[in-house]
């Protein structure tokens, strides 16, 4: 891409304010001023698409189809920006014109694609297979309100819809020619053929379009531009002929499709979309994948494998495994051999949950009513498949059991690679979730630890610290990330350590004025930012931070003059709309942040806050800010997480279980540059298995847990409502995560944190040594070995 002066890209700033916004520089709004940007950016990018779509072409590359329900893109201008190389000048002009780059920027909605680590994996995935140069491209759904915007009323959360569409987003492109249309329901009939064949039709079917709109993802400063395919749910043109009335009910039927992520499933209406969802999903990638490949290479379907590799995000996309076999054999022709291998050496799957409970699975008798051939070629996939396989291990690793069809034991069945996302979880799977399989296919199974691009995290969100590694060790760490491991020469450089000092100090105050901008509330920079921001659920213990809270308002009430490291606790988290206990906890915290912001004898030595609707911008914001990354999920139950990634590559110092990527985090930082605490993996897994634990004689026993157990239910915090239910859950159902268990360990863990936190050169020492091993943790990194072990794709660079 070529380069502008900033009077060159002033000129195209003014054409394009003049002929698309119709205003001119000096009239134009910070809206007007985003929206021309964004056309100069497109102009560059989409050609730049174009040549690289023509490149893998000529040179009939294989690809890998990236699919996921959830894409956690956030604002792409500054990130299309900085990879283009366009962000400095535009930076520069405008401020020349006295406008506020941040303000422009933040014109831009973010996209509503996604909820929490798993969208935003998709995401940083993404930006770093187009930085490497690698061809390979996304797949999801256009949600057309996401999952919610968050709001809270007197503690409560309430959901409205994200209507981040309400006006146009400039980086998507639809493509209306390459609309395919994807069958839901209908009846099973087959015949055979003089071979003796099966050829089955499907008919009385629900036909709805899947138009596809394209957004283009930029790599850093290579001209190699992918691209993000979102499919829409659109009534098809058999609607037409159907009376007013029933063409508007299933016109609104077909909406509901792409209309919200991750609909209620309290219901079977509900299950039944969200199975809809993924269906819709990967029957139009699928059919999109086989007639590019019909298109490009002039090969057999036979060979479909050797130009396309699918890596499926979790289990949702599974159904994509039935659907390319139903496409290789009732519209391709294949038999059933040939269909399934090609099948098993087209998907990877990439598993992200430990826990049994969570995994997906479908009512069978749902999944017939959503696709009854689909249903029958996985009824065929389990019989082939368990038909050679020991007695005793079939309850473990049937895909159809008990009127359920299990989308991970499909997904590995059907899939030549199966990874785990951390070095433990992928320890875990192998041992405990899916031994069965394992025994029976260890190579499938492999480690691919997560990761984040630091070009968003840290390069884009955190550009004071950025200059400042770029002035101590030059920008080669921009496309070489690993290289930032060379600050570790500059651990006992006090100079460099107030340096990074001053721009934490910095990130810390413009978050203290968002804050206040945002909730009123007015911290101290001066204190400890304690972060804990993701999705609320229980196994994050949210709780168990919320109670050392609890405990530490507890002993400033009973020692008012006491002497104490002064905390402001940030927390940012959507709880699912139908999970009860999740939004209780979140009541919870602000039931305790009313009462501790108020008390003046508490002052300024401890703060609450939350800010709501959380989402990547959000994040761009507080991450730069943390002093202290809480990573305090129950050992065995976090597959990774990013934002201890995240955090630390700011200089967040992790206090944290020895959980998912933690236990790698640790390694790299050595245990004096992090606070851990808590169960193992290994004792949880104890527990779990041969019983032992009681969390009533925790309560009993220890007068802190208890005192904070009882305000649950007395007047300290409950404001005329009481926690009843988190009371009893904790009590009745033995604590399944521990929180009592690992409280006065987490205690303690604080009370070392904040000891760590008084020496000011040992904390830099330890924030700077965090930031020199964060490369590690580069997504980079993790598509490089993707890559190498698995997609084994063609470098472009």
């Amino acid at each position: 891409m070529r380069t502008y002066t900033k009077y060159e890209f002033l000129d195209l700033l003014e054409d394009k304010l003049r002929k698309q916004r119709m205003t001119t520089v000096d009239d134009a709004t910070d809206k007007d001023l985003f929206y021309a940007i964004a056309a100069i950016i497109n102009d560059e990018v989409r050609q730049a698409g174009l040549e690289t779509v023509k490149r893998y072409r000529q040179n009939k590359e294989r690809q890998v189809s990236y699919l996921s329900l959830e894409f956690l893109i956030g604002r792409l201008i500054e990130s299309n920006l900085v990879n283009t190389g366009f962000k400095a000048v535009c930076d520069e002009v405008l401020t020349d014109l006295g406008r506020s780059p941040r303000a422009v920027y933040h014109e831009e909605e973010d996209a509503a694609l996604g909820n929490g680590g798993l969208g935003r994996l998709a995401a940083c995935f993404l930006d770093s297979v187009a930085s490497l140069g690698l061809a390979g491209n996304g797949f999801g759904i256009r949600y057309r309100y996401g999952l919610f915007e968050q709001h809270i009323a007197e503690g409560h959360q309430i959901e409205l819809p994200d209507n981040w569409l309400k006006e146009p987003y400039p980086w998507e492109t639809r493509r209306a020619e390459e609309a395919v249309t994807v069958n839901f329901g209908g009846s099973v009939d087959y015949i055979t053929d003089d071979d003796g064949n099966y050829v089955f039709t499907v008919t009385h079917l629900q036909r709805v379009t899947a138009v596809p709109y394209d957004v283009s993802i930029v790599g850093y400063r290579n001209d190699v531009v992918n691209n993000l395919r979102l499919f829409k749910a659109e009534a098809a043109d058999h609607l037409e002929n159907a009376t007013y009335n029933s063409r508007l009910d299933e016109m609104n039927a077909i909406d509901q499709i792409s209309a919200v992520l991750y609909p209620d499933d309290n219901s079977e209406d509900g299950k039944l979309l969200r199975l809809k969802q993924q269906y819709f999903l990967v029957s139009a990638t699928i059919q999109t994948l086989v007639k590019r490949f019909k298109q490009t290479f002039g090969m057999p379907l036979t060979q479909f494998h050797d130009k396309n590799v699918i890596q499926i995000n979790d289990t949702h996309p599974t159904l994509g495994i039935p659907e390319l076999m139903r496409v290789l054999m009732d519209e391709e022709g294949l038999d059933w051999d040939a269909a399934w291998h090609v099948t098993t050496q087209t998907f990877a799957y990439t598993n992200h949950t430990i826990m049994q409970e969570a995994l997906e699975k479908w009512s069978y008798n749902l999944i017939r009513q959503l696709n009854p051939r689909v249903l029958m070629i996985i009824e065929e996939i389990n019989r082939r498949f368990c038909e050679d396989k020991p007695a005793e291990d079939i309850e473990e690793i049937a895909i159809i059991s008990d009127g359920l069809v299990h989308m991970s034991r499909l997904a590995i069945v059907g899939s030549f690679s199966v990874n785990g996302v951390a070095a433990l979880h992928s320890e875990i799977i192998k041992n405990y979730t899916f031994n069965a399989f394992y025994r029976l296919t260890p190579d499938k199974f492999n480690n691919k630890t997560n990761g984040i691009t630091h070009r968003r995290w840290l390069q884009n969100a955190n550009p004071e610290l950025s200059r400042l590694i770029t002035e101590r060790i030059g920008d080669t760490w921009v496309t070489h990330p690993e290289q930032l491991e060379q600050l570790m020469n500059y651990t006992d450089d006090v100079e460099f350590l107030e340096q990074l000092h001053a721009v934490k100090f910095s990130n810390k105050q413009r978050l203290k004025a968002l804050i206040f901008e945002q909730t009123g509330i007015t911290v101290d920079e001066n204190s400890i930012f304690d972060v804990q921001i993701k999705r609320l659920h229980e196994y994050k213990r949210q709780l168990l931070n919320v109670f050392h809270m609890m405990y530490l308002y507890n002993t400033i009430k009973d020692n008012p003059a006491i002497n104490m490291q002064p905390r402001t606790f940030i927390f940012g988290a959507k709880a699912a709309p139908g999970y009860k206990r999740a939004k209780e906890i979140i009541r919870l915290i602000h039931a305790v942040a009313d009462t501790v912001n108020a008390d003046p004898a508490v002052g300024s030595r401890m703060k609450v806050v939350f800010l709501e609707n959380y989402n990547v911008s959000l994040a761009e914001d507080i991450i730069p800010a943390a002093d202290i990354s809480e990573q305090i999920s129950t050992a065995s139950m976090e597959a990774s997480g990013t934002g201890n990634m995240k955090m630390m590559m700011n200089g967040a110092v992790t206090l944290g279980t020895m959980d998912g990527a933690n236990v790698e985090i640790d390694e790299r930082v050595g245990r004096d540059n992090i606070i851990i605490f808590g169960l193992s993996s290994d004792d949880v897994i104890g527990y779990q298995h041969n019983g032992g634990y009681n969390a009533r004689d925790v309560y009993t026993n220890d007068d802190r847990v208890k005192r904070v157990m009882d305000q649950l239910i007395d007047d300290t915090f409950n404001h005329g409502k009481s926690f009843d239910d988190l009371y009893y859950h904790l009590l009745k159902d033995n604590d399944p995560y521990f929180v009592l268990e690992d409280f006065t360990a987490y205690v303690e863990a604080q009370e070392r944190a904040a000891a760590l936190y008084q020496d000011k050169k040992t904390w830099q020492r330890m924030s700077l040594v965090n930031i020199a091993q964060s490369g590690r943790f580069s997504s980079d990194r993790t598509i490089k070995e993707y890559n190498q072990d698995i997609w084994k794709l063609h470098n472009n660079q």
